[in-house]
């Protein structure tokens, strides 16, 4: 009862600090009121947590460091949104009115300041429920939480990126629904259901629906060959964990990169970028089909020594894993060029990416994996940073030369 009654009290702070807030002046009377508020808070109710946020958030807006709109719309996405959340059980429904709660609080508070911030509170709200879902089980948690929901606001508010309102409730739509089939198909756990609608946003608002596709094809395809001999797979130990569900570490460790590429694809429209991102997702899916297949071709052989090794270890590699990841490679930017994403030669230079990228995770897990200084997660962004590094310095050697093919 307490617990309810603090975050009533939090509730209404937040709502007291943004409806005062454009009124007083300066920026750190606003925030020692808020303090003090907060103080009363962690000294009578149970909500110390929530209480540090608001702290730590209204310290750094006394010293602006922090707009005002990022502050407002975070106390009021994490007030009401726990107020909802703490009634429920940990399970997409309640995740489901999480998002609706934050997202009603963010609309009324940029509807109320008046701000064109649409785009800023959806990352706001895709980073409060990612956040929520992976770090649930840490009692700090909302810490992390607050911090984060304000720290994804501010670099989105400070990119200063216009994008048509009707493009970013579209881009929000298709990806949760992407995630949404994702989830139910089993291929991705909750934090991978909001990690691939993260993903989704990204790259619908910052590119297009073409980029998208590409995407959506490697992930079918990482689905499709997770699942093959899976049993096999399972019964030696080498299978995707979670029944072969991919949660947030495997979908930021595969397309993190690509999200990096589509965001300065659309600052800067250069067509670098556009190789760099089919260049990763390339490696992403090669890699992806050299492990799922490439595991059931045999004996392995470490890459560093070609020595055999056995099943599953890390840096081994196959015959079968070597041919399949080029196919997959192949396949990639095949279907990036039918959507005329990239041009033939882009094709080419995507191609010999996706082979070499799938290798270089190779040679990482054998020389850093294996001694314990990365996980696979890891193991697997460095890989498709490396290939998109990669095609970039390609094209770029390319263009030297004149090849516009």
């Amino acid at each position: 009862m307490a617990k309810q009654r603090g975050l009533g009290y939090a509730a209404a702070l937040a709502g007291g600090a943004v409806l005062a807030g454009p009124y007083i002046q300066p920026p750190w009377l606003m925030a020692l009121v808020i303090i003090l508020y907060s103080l009363i808070l962690w000294r009578f109710f149970d909500t110390k947590y929530l209480a540090y946020v608001f702290c730590i958030l209204s310290g750094l807006y006394a010293v602006n460091l922090l707009p005002f709109v990022v502050l407002a719309t975070t106390l009021a996405m994490m007030a009401l949104g726990e107020l909802v959340f703490q009634t429920g059980a940990d399970d997409l429904n309640t995740y489901f009115y999480y998002v609706i709660s934050t997202a009603w609080a963010g609309v009324l508070v940029m509807v109320y300041l008046h701000e064109n911030a649409l785009l800023m509170i959806v990352f706001g709200i895709i980073a409060a429920v990612l956040l929520k879902v992976i770090l649930l089980k840490f009692e700090d948690s909302l810490v992390l939480e607050g911090i984060g929901i304000a720290m994804t606001m501010y670099l989105i508010k400070e990119l200063n990126y216009t994008a048509d309102i009707e493009m970013v409730i579209i881009a929000v739509i298709i990806a949760f629904v992407f995630g949404y089939f994702a989830y139910r198909f089993r291929t991705a756990d909750l934090s991978g259901l909001f990690s691939i609608a993260l993903v989704g946003v990204i790259l619908l608002v910052f590119a297009d629906a073409t980029w998208l596709l590409v995407m959506l094809t490697f992930f079918i395809l990482g689905s499709v060959c997770t699942r093959y001999k899976f049993e096999y797979k399972k019964r030696i130990g080498v299978e995707q964990g979670k029944s072969g569900a991919r949660g947030y570490r495997n979908v930021f460790a595969n397309g993190i990169v690509a999200c990096a590429a589509a965001v300065l694809y659309g600052v800067f429209v250069q067509p670098v970028f556009i190789v760099m991102y089919v260049g990763s997702v390339a490696t992403a899916a090669a890699d992806t089909i050299a492990s799922e297949i490439g595991v059931t071709g045999g004996v392995p052989y470490m890459i560093t020594t070609l020595r055999k090794v056995p099943i599953g270890t890390n840096g081994g590699v196959t015959l079968t894993g070597e041919l399949v990841s080029l196919g997959g490679s192949l396949l990639i930017s095949l279907v990036a060029l039918g959507l005329h994403v990239i041009s033939p030669w882009m094709m080419v230079i995507c191609t010999i990416t996706g082979f070499v990228g799938t290798n270089l995770d190779s040679l990482v897990g054998a020389v850093l994996e294996n001694k314990g200084f990365l996980g696979n997660a890891g193991t697997n962004f460095l890989a498709t940073l490396g290939g998109g590094i990669f095609a970039a310095a390609l094209y770029w050697v390319f263009m030297v030369h004149g090849v516009t093919w």
